[in-house]
């Protein structure tokens, strides 16, 4: 258990910190802060198992306008602080960040996710009791810290009127699990990131997590799985075994790892924010799908963005928003701006554009795999032949770019040697005579068959320019089940907003898989987590008749 320091009385924010709060403001273009604050450190609020959670209260000097409530496990300095305190109590609100147990000196043991509906529960009932708890509560934070907030979501308090959920994911089973591989790079990457960042703060561990590839890169390639994985880690992430050696997402061990119920009660105004390049894109569109669907009060933004550009470069948008989320539904001081709910940057355009709602409407245009791999318009010949590759797990294919933890492997990347790989079949459009607008979620259909059950598709849509740069726009994977019969694969791709401009060519990427990111189909039908034997499988793409396409939702 670990121990925890009493708690300090407030201090007054000091003239260094006024005038980095300023420089603050100014960088992130936020309004002019309208309070002093003060901070009270190391406050101990208790958990009805005897557990007492550390957290710093901020105090706005003059009138509060409500309170927001701040939970995760990374620590309460730097620029979780920045984010998440600073920039609410110098506009008048009160902030209450504590640290989730087991992390950052709250008692107790981390355990992810498992505690934090029953923490979140006890936390709430410490905050009535407070007098400078004025009785009206927002949630806001990102990625763990949004799951928080789903967390408290599935049984909504009386006291809470808004949440600000950014880059939060409410299912971490289907994060995991839910292609049926386990994404390897980015929950190894997180475990190895949370068992040191005590030893070095919030700014070391996110050069860490940057530096991720490099440092893990022997431990990724490593079989067994679960014994690579645990002799790197020793000690510091007791949860990664049960995680990547855990298939069946039904049993009880994945409960607590799974809120999408708040998606069902969410009866507050909810504004999301995500990225088109953010492993948590696709539940932060279905949390905006599920919550619209409802005739919920619920805003969407989604930028050009991989996760941890949430706390750094897009910092002073996302603030500027929830500012203007607080003074409407917290403060009650401000006006709703933005009537359309949902914006969107559209990549390739360079430019924000207001949507009625996500996805917008749009038509299907259809390309077809063709031979001489190519791309395009017309369908191919019934007698056109077959494509084929060989997937090797002891060579997987790798990953270049995507929607990875990592920031330094994640986003927009050039993936050329991808394209030109053995066993990769790239398959390219003509020059575009004008530009192409895509908003929505491709769709890749593959009629494809393997002398292997035992097998996965890894399917990529790029653009490739007028010099020949090729980089990644949109990506899918699936494992294949190898019970079903032979037939045509359905595989959706990445949402997304692109333009592609005239003069490019559209590229679409078929792999059998993309290690590390996802962990790699060894081909035998055994458990990665525990196996080492590898299989090779041979895949073949029929084109006849049209039998493969790309189906893209176009703009008008």
């Amino acid at each position: 258990m670990t121990t925890t320091p009493h708690p300090s009385t407030a201090r007054p924010r000091t003239r260094r910190g006024k005038t980095f709060d300023a420089a603050l403001n100014r960088l992130f273009k936020l309004p002019r802060a309208t309070s002093d604050y003060t901070v009270t450190r190391g406050v101990r609020v208790p958990m009805r198992d005897g557990v007492e959670l550390l957290g710093d209260h901020y105090a706005p000097t003059s009138k509060a306008l409500g309170t927001l409530l701040v939970r995760g496990p990374y620590g309460r300095s730097g620029l979780y602080a920045v984010n998440y305190a600073r920039l609410y109590a110098q506009h008048g609100y009160h902030v209450l960040f504590t640290s989730s147990r087991g992390t950052f000196g709250s008692g107790g043991t981390f355990r992810p996710m498992v505690d934090e509906v029953d923490d979140g529960v006890d936390t709430l009932a410490w905050l009535r009791e407070q007098s400078w708890f004025g009785g009206r509560l927002v949630t806001v934070g990102l990625s763990y810290l949004g799951f928080t907030q789903w967390a408290m979501l599935t049984d909504p308090p009386p006291e809470l009127v808004g949440a600000i959920v950014i880059v939060g994911p409410h299912d971490f089973t289907r994060v995991a699990h839910g292609t049926g591989a386990f994404t390897l790079n980015d929950f190894l990457g997180w475990s190895d990131m949370v068992a040191d960042q005590e030893k070095y703060g919030p700014a070391r561990s996110l050069v860490n997590m940057a530096r991720a590839e490099k440092r893990l890169g022997p431990v990724l390639y490593a079989l067994p799985l679960r014994e690579a994985g645990e002799r790197h880690l020793g000690s510091g992430a007791p949860w990664y075994g049960d995680w990547v050696s855990r298939r069946d997402l039904t049993e009880p061990f994945w409960r607590a790892h799974d809120m999408t119920a708040a998606l069902d009660r969410v009866t507050v105004p909810v504004h999301l924010v995500g990225g088109w390049q953010d492993l948590f894109l696709d539940q932060t569109l279905e949390q905006y799908a599920r919550l619209h669907e409802r005739g919920q009060d619920v805003s969407l933004t989604v930028g050009p963005w991989v996760h941890v550009d949430l706390v750094t470069k897009a910092a002073g948008l996302v603030g500027r928003e929830a500012l203007a989320f607080l003074g409407e539904h917290l403060a009650e001081t401000g006006t709703r701006t933005r009537p359309s709910r949902v914006r969107v940057y559209v990549t390739g355009a360079d430019e924000w554009r207001d949507l009625p709602g996500w996805p917008p409407a749009t038509t299907g245009q259809t390309l077809y795999l063709q031979p001489g791999n190519r791309l395009g318009a017309e369908v191919p010949a019934d007698d056109t032949g077959t494509v084929g590759f060989t997937y090797d797990p002891v060579d997987p294919t790798p990953t270049v770019g995507g929607r990875l933890l990592s920031q330094g492997m994640a986003g927009r990347r050039d993936d050329r040697t991808l394209a030109e790989r053995g066993d990769v079949l790239a398959f390219t459009g003509p020059v575009l005579t004008a530009p192409l607008e895509v908003l929505g979620v491709p769709v890749v259909e593959l009629a494809h068959t393997s002398d292997n059950p035992h097998a996965d598709l890894f399917v990529r849509i790029s653009e490739v320019d007028a010099e020949g740069d090729s980089r990644n726009v949109s990506d899918g994977f699936v494992r294949l089940d190898p019970a079903a019969p032979a037939g045509v694969v359905r595989l959706p791709l990445d949402a997304i907003a692109h333009r592609f401009p005239a003069g490019s060519r559209i590229r679409l990427l078929v792999a059998g898989g993309s290690h590390p990111r996802f962990e790699r189909n060894l081909g035998t039908g055994e458990d990665p987590a525990t196996s080492s034997a590898t299989a090779r499988s041979r895949r073949t793409i029929t084109l006849a008749g049209g039998a493969s396409t790309l189906v893209l939702p176009v703009t008008a």
